[in-house]
């Protein structure tokens, strides 16, 4: 792998925040693993990776630490939560009722709440995306599983 390797080949969620509940920690999981397996992550003005990304939330703002594989720093870009919180809030209960749903409720509804999670998670994702433009080029499916992450991170916090 030589330059231009624009991809995150590690993600770590920072350690201080502590587990979530077992729906949270396997999104966690699940989000982390599809993003190291194909992502698309190219921080502006760096000659190429592979990334390694460490995500933490201080002073209710969100901390990218991007580093290359070799531990060289690259950049650290920190981000309000301010425009997410009502994309995340409105996430968290459908989530919930998601849940609930998967336990007790028919296919139709289940399907029904799922398609209002994803428009939601879609909408986290594109804000995403726009408060990283200039400083991180992502595509969208990339977004959605950073997005995921910033939701763990918030939900642990």
């Amino acid at each position: 792998m030589g330059k231009g390797d624009f991809r995150l080949s590690d993600v770590v969620l920072d350690d201080s925040i502590g587990r979530s509940t077992p729906d949270v920690e396997h999104e966690r999981a699940v989000a982390i693993f599809d993003l190291v397996e194909e992502n698309s992550f190219e921080p502006v003005g760096h000659a190429g990776g592979p990334y390694k990304l460490r995500l933490s939330l201080v002073d209710s703002k969100l901390v990218l630490g991007i580093a290359t594989e070799k531990g060289e720093d690259v950049a650290t870009h920190i981000l309000s939560l301010t425009p997410f919180r009502r994309i995340i809030k409105d996430y968290f209960m459908i989530c919930e009722s998601y849940y609930e749903a998967i336990r007790s409720s028919t296919p139709s509804r289940i399907e029904s709440i799922d398609m209002g999670r994803r428009g939601i998670h879609n909408e986290g994702s594109q804000t995403l995306m726009d408060r990283l433009d200039g400083k991180i080029r992502v595509d969208f499916d990339t977004a959605r599983r950073l997005f995921t992450l910033v939701c763990v991170l918030y939900w642990r916090g």
